[in-house]
């Protein structure tokens, strides 16, 4: 369930039975064809879904993250990364003051990893609260399926083309992108980044049939789905 779905007097009855709740990051950034919200889209839906049987509630998602290497494409907005954890310190203290002790930090951007190392620094402070921080699309039941399916796909590509996550009117590219090796070398950002990878895409199909789609996406939601009901004791 949602948090917004529901008054203080609520949240203070769940508080009297249970203490988990769940905060999920997105963050806006250039994702080619699809919606500039997809990491937040798909964050906060694969959160909802799989916490809604468990009746924890969910908390709105944040949509914005670091992701300073997408700079040149118009949109996409980052955060610092000193700011994302400032936020996630000062957010996790509050909701900890008023009766949450387990958490998790869901994210649905590879940007926000440095929240990982800060959700055990936080706990260090504050032991008598639990957090577990979860790159949700790196789940390896989840990516199982993914690798069945087409072994070639990141972000921007296929692997993030759900009905949900796609812009009415937009048509998409039915070639396979292949794009140069750069292993080995630096990372590139800004204009440089945008002249390598052009529509964002980093590597494979633009799309593929949404059957085999919702295959991955509940595995996602189960995945998800286990790892808040399993290992907080």
């Amino acid at each position: 369930m949602r948090i917004t779905d529901m008054n203080w007097m609520q949240v203070e009855e769940y508080l009297k039975h249970d203490d988990s709740r769940w905060c999920r990051w997105g963050v806006a950034d250039c994702a080619r064809y699809l919606s500039l919200s997809v990491d937040s889209i798909l964050s906060e839906r694969v959160s909802v879904e799989a916490a809604e049987p468990l009746g924890v509630p969910v908390f709105p998602v944040v949509g914005y993250g670091v992701t300073p290497y997408f700079a040149a494409y118009p949109g996409s907005v980052s955060l610092r990364e000193r700011r994302m954890c400032a936020w996630s310190r000062t957010s996790s203290t509050a909701y900890a003051r008023r009766g949450f002790g387990a958490s998790c930090w869901l994210s649905g951007h590879g940007g926000n990893e440095p929240a990982g190392a800060l959700a055990t620094e936080w706990m260090a402070d504050h032991p008598e609260v639990q957090v577990k921080f979860y790159q949700w699309w790196q789940g390896p039941k989840m990516m199982a399926v993914v690798r069945s399916i087409d072994p070639v796909g990141s972000h921007a590509s296929w692997f993030e083309n759900f009905a949900w996550t796609r812009l009415p009117g937009v048509d998409m590219p039915t070639e396979q992108k292949i794009l140069p090796d750069r292993s080995g070398y630096p990372r590139l950002v800004g204009e440089a980044l945008r002249q390598y990878l052009g529509d964002g895409n980093y590597g494979g199909f633009y799309q593929r049939s949404d059957e085999e789609m919702q295959r991955i996406w509940d595995a996602a939601v189960v995945e998800t789905h286990e790892l808040i009901g399993a290992g907080w004791g």
